[in-house]
């Protein structure tokens, strides 16, 4: 299917990891940009990081440092490995995707809950 599939949330502890996964498949079109966003109850949804086709990456300022994104082209798959995780990283995750046709994609979501 063409919408990105998230996998890997669930519930840690504050100062524990978490590994999302995302997977695009049906993709007609080369993929530009992929990323991550995510959404607190209460707040809009807002970027946490985002990797283009060359590797170049973008970061909030309030994961830097924590979070790391990677890519498999081959595989249409983005990657977000999460460490030292806070109380406020709590929210649903959502992956996106563009193509060099400028469409894009979101996943459902996934949850992350960091008890504290």
């Amino acid at each position: 299917q063409v919408q990105p599939v998230e996998s890997g949330g669930g519930l840690v502890q504050a100062g524990g990891s978490l590994r999302l996964s995302c997977v695009a498949s049906g993709v007609q079109f080369r993929i530009t940009t992929m990323g991550w966003y995510r959404q607190a109850p209460g707040k809009q949804r807002e970027l946490v990081a985002s990797i283009n086709n060359v590797g170049s990456t973008v970061y909030a300022d309030s994961v830097r440092d924590r979070f790391t994104i990677s890519r498999d082209n081959a595989k249409n798959s983005v990657y977000l490995q999460m460490n030292s995780l806070k109380f406020e990283d709590t929210a649903v995750y959502y992956c996106n995707y563009e193509t060099v046709r400028k469409y894009i994609y979101w996943g459902q979501g996934t949850q992350v809950t960091v008890s504290s």
